[in-house]
């Protein structure tokens, strides 16, 4: 019997996008502070789909509790899809965001628009308590801009530009963000899968 869900994370900001998408299950979802886990988990997976299986596997086996993960990031197709499954860790893990998107910006100085494409990447994992465990993913794609704008968002939003908004991510209002964002997109395909297992 599933009671409730655990969102492998410790970011209030994530979970608060988590809450507000699944809400209509009708479960408690929980962060792992709110359930008391303190977990050290290697991701040593090589897609971001294989990271977010490793955290959900591992967190079910302390909890036998329907587990759900995330692993997502941004990848740049000039610089070889870097920083990809290290975007948390690129840099270091203790360096801001504002000098990592500082270096970006630098390392596309004087490439051209049609050659700054990039995409936020968001793969989501499901780990049941019978051991089943399922992915969906999400994706936008965009490019990096030229110079940091907006405070809406987090991590690389600010540099991150949709061109069909003529604005960043960090710009967009949180509910446009939660609609089209490539973890918005990757949580409602798991919402579907899950209201089909759960009810």
């Amino acid at each position: 019997m599933i009671d409730r869900i655990i969102f492998a994370t410790g970011n209030e900001g994530k979970m608060k996008e988590v809450r507000m998408l699944l809400a209509d299950l009708g479960l408690p979802v929980l962060s792992l502070k709110d359930a008391g886990i303190h977990a050290d988990i290697v991701e040593n997976g090589s897609t971001f789909a294989e990271n977010a299986v490793i955290k959900a596997t591992e967190i079910r086996k302390i909890t036998n509790a329907l587990v759900l993960a995330d692993d997502s990031g941004l990848v740049i197709d000039y610089l070889g899809g870097e920083p990809g499954i290290y975007s948390a860790r690129y840099m270091g893990e203790d360096t801001p965001y504002k000098i990592k998107n500082q270096n970006l910006i630098e390392r596309l100085s004087g490439v051209p628009d049609e050659k700054r494409t990039a995409r936020f990447v968001c793969a989501i994992a499901a780990a049941f308590p019978d051991g089943e465990v399922i992915t969906t993913e999400g994706t936008v794609e965009g490019r990096i801009g030229y110079e940091e704008r907006g405070s809406n968002g987090f991590g690389y939003d600010p540099i991150f530009y949709l061109p069909e908004y003529k604005m960043s991510t960090a710009e967009l209002s949180p509910e446009l963000k939660n609609e089209i964002s490539h973890r918005g997109r990757a949580l409602r395909l798991m919402k579907e899968e899950l209201s089909r297992r759960i009810r």
